[in-house]
């Protein structure tokens, strides 16, 4: 007689548990905060002690579900939520009521190209296939909000593929765009937590005109690949004229504050075709591990 195959858990699910908690009777003792499940009491979750869990929970969550979403690597676009869509740029500079917003507007017209650049970009890169695991690669991740980072879900869409968006709670609450695929749309307390899950996966980031946030996310991936942090992926930088403008790249290196090669690290474009070719071409020379991890160390 052979003994019986034994269950695969001993303890019930934690969902089980979960379910059955909501059915207890009624006490002075059931009625306590003290009593609730620590995973299902919220006030306790969101308690200052309670910060290192809800940073594991941060990136866990992401984690998990693009694992079962069977992404294996992503192409990320950083850019500002303010630059128009073309066909609304018109209207923005109507809308401006002196001197100084119409020349700011005026400005901004002129950046719409890069909704159009990045819309095509996207394009591109979700038209790569699958890998023999069956893990798709390139996978568009935004910010998922407005102007650059809609262009870039919208051009994923365009092409029937699915793309990711790493929104962020914001102080005026920024709503997903709509092209995000809903099950891979992803909201973050930390920027910390949400600026490890662009980078994870990252094979190639696209950098365009954008402020402080930009700035934050470009900088910091500059330093990251300057140190060793992250494996040297590419790095496109579009819209020269925006970025000599505001960041003095050469003076860096004539001040000595980096190191002339420092300035390798990012690849200059404006076209959507030749910046998917520099991609192309950099994996030619310099093909993916089996394991693609091409962002933060463990």
């Amino acid at each position: 007689m052979t003994d019986p195959v034994p269950p695969k858990r001993i303890f019930p699910e934690a969902k089980v548990d979960a379910k059955s908690a909501r059915h207890v009777p009624s006490s002075p003792q059931t009625e306590s905060e003290a009593y609730k499940l620590a995973f299902q009491d919220i006030d306790f979750l969101l308690r200052e002690d309670l910060r290192p869990v809800r940073f594991q929970l941060e990136l866990l969550k992401p984690e998990l579900l693009m694992n079962e979403a069977k992404i294996g690597s992503t192409f990320v676009f950083y850019g500002s939520a303010r630059i128009p869509e073309p066909s609304l740029a018109d209207a923005l500079v109507a809308g401006a009521t002196d001197d100084r917003q119409r020349a700011i507007a005026e400005r901004l017209k002129a950046k719409s190209l890069f909704y159009d650049v990045a819309r095509e970009l996207a394009q591109l890169a979700s038209s790569c296939g699958c890998d023999e695991d069956g893990k798709r690669h390139f996978v568009v991740c935004s910010g998922g909000g407005p102007s650059v980072m809609e262009a870039a879900n919208r051009g994923a869409i365009d092409v029937g593929a699915e793309s990711i968006g790493l929104n962020i709670v914001l102080p005026h609450e920024q709503l997903p765009n709509r092209y995000v695929t809903p099950d891979l749309s992803f909201q973050f307390h930390y920027f910390a937590l949400r600026k490890m899950h662009f980078l994870l996966r990252a094979r190639a980031v696209a950098v365009f005109p954008g402020g402080f946030g930009t700035f934050d996310e470009f900088f910091e991936l500059l330093t990251l690949i300057q140190t060793g942090k992250v494996r040297p992926l590419p790095v496109l930088l579009f819209g020269k004229e925006f970025w000599t403008k505001v960041v003095n790249f050469e003076a860096l290196v004539e001040e000595g504050v980096i190191a002339p090669h420092d300035l390798d690290i990012f690849h200059w474009c404006e076209d959507a075709k030749e910046a998917w070719n520099f991609v192309e071409s950099f994996y030619e020379e310099h093909p993916a591990p089996p394991r693609e991890r091409t962002g933060t160390p463990e």
